[in-house]
């Protein structure tokens, strides 16, 4: 039985052009980058030229690109060297409450060594209040982080505005953009911002690589202690092949409009709330359809039924979707985006699944994951009926 994915928001099938470009780089280039040889330097060529292309794509400059493992990496790195550098200013930090754990744990952690966070609320649909971000906003304040795309409904969130704000204070502004990276346009000058985590696997490129833009004239401390690598940032050889397929991955991401990606993902939406609509199923939508959302995400509750056992059920018809963030997947604790969205005692926590697209998903396969929804929800419900 094949097997339909849409749980891309979790992670990403590569793109067969990069699976070519990493398995060229593997198999001929092979040289250590920061070696002066004839094969060393062919493999520093092939890790700048990855790092001009990702800079491009952000509008950066190439030495604010740091390569990393991946987005929790990115994270952790800036959370913990903002506070180790700038406590003297202030231990104030600001996030939101439905960040990525990677941020949410970094920051619980800072609060046991005695610093302060302020996690900001959200409305219904996912969105901050900029007001609440002004008001908490204090000389105090050393870093604001707030994510491009959260990772289970999709909001995104205004980052032109929010840097217009914090660069009136003597806060940093971070941005998560694991989720941004390829599907919103995102611009560092644009939208003033200091610090930006990604990760290569949500782009169609390989796993535990991402990078970490930092602003030219910010020194963050290093967290890893070593060699000269990444402009003496961050030590430990290049992992060549993969920087190779990240270039290859973002200059693909570079190659498809955003709005014609949304369109498509947009109109996957509509498929599957139709056929829903004409089932009879009694369903909710929990992110928002409208408005400063990512389309490639769309969070449902159906009615009266586990997330789990629905997981399970459609798992076994061969469709692969997911309760919420795969960082948390093993977890019976509630969805923390949806808890804080909805409130917890809400019944939507414990029975809504994601369903998130690529740009390899098709029409068909949407088509046939609503009607296999459709069965699986009727055939539970009529188990509950008699039981």
């Amino acid at each position: 039985m094949k097997q339909v994915y849409l749980d891309n928001a979790a992670t990403t099938p590569m793109s067969p052009a990069v699976v070519d470009v990493i398995a060229d780089e593997m198999a001929n280039d092979f040289g250590n980058a920061s070696s002066t040889h004839t094969l060393g330097r062919k493999a520093r060529n092939t890790v700048e030229t990855a790092r001009h292309t990702i800079a491009r794509a952000i509008n950066a400059k190439d030495q604010e690109i740091i390569f990393t493992s991946g987005g929790s990496e990115s994270n952790n790195t800036v959370i913990f060297g903002v506070a180790e550098m700038r406590q003297n200013i202030g231990k104030h930090l600001i996030t939101t409450k439905i960040e990525h754990e990677s941020v949410l744990r970094s920051m619980q952690h800072l609060e046991e060594q005695g610093f302060e966070v302020t996690y900001l609320d959200v409305d219904s649909d996912g969105h901050i209040s900029l007001d609440q971000l002004r008001e908490e906003l204090t000389p105090e304040t050393i870093l604001v982080s707030v994510m491009a795309v959260n990772n289970e409904v999709g909001t995104i969130n205004p980052l032109k505005e929010i840097g217009e704000i914090v660069k009136d204070s003597n806060a940093y502004f971070h941005v998560d953009a694991v989720q941004g990276l390829g599907n919103v346009d995102l611009d560092v000058e644009e939208m003033q911002i200091d610090f930006m985590s990604t990760s290569a696997h949500k782009i169609y490129g390989p796993k535990f690589l991402g990078f970490l833009y930092e602003r030219d004239g910010i020194r963050l401390p290093n967290r890893i202690y070593g060699g000269d690598q990444e402009l003496k940032r961050r030590a430990g050889t290049e992992n060549v092949p993969g920087i190779a397929g990240f270039g290859q991955a973002v200059a693909e991401t570079e190659e498809v409009a955003k709005a014609d990606l949304q369109a498509k993902y947009t109109e996957f939406q509509k498929i599957i709330l139709s056929r829903l609509d004409q089932s009879g199923v009694a369903y909710e939508v929990n992110s928002p359809l409208t408005g400063l959302v990512s389309h490639h995400v769309l969070n449902l509750r159906l009615n009266g039924l586990s997330t789990y056992v629905l997981l399970a059920n459609l798992d076994l018809a061969g469709f692969a979707v997911s309760g919420g963030s795969a960082c948390t997947a093993g977890s019976l604790t509630p969805s923390h985006v949806l808890t804080a969205m909805f409130g917890a005692d809400s019944p939507k926590v414990s029975e809504s699944i994601r369903v998130s697209f690529g740009r390899y998903n098709t029409v068909e396969e949407v088509q046939a994951f609503a009607d296999a929804l459709i069965r699986v929800v009727q055939k539970l419900q009529a188990r509950q009926r008699q039981d």
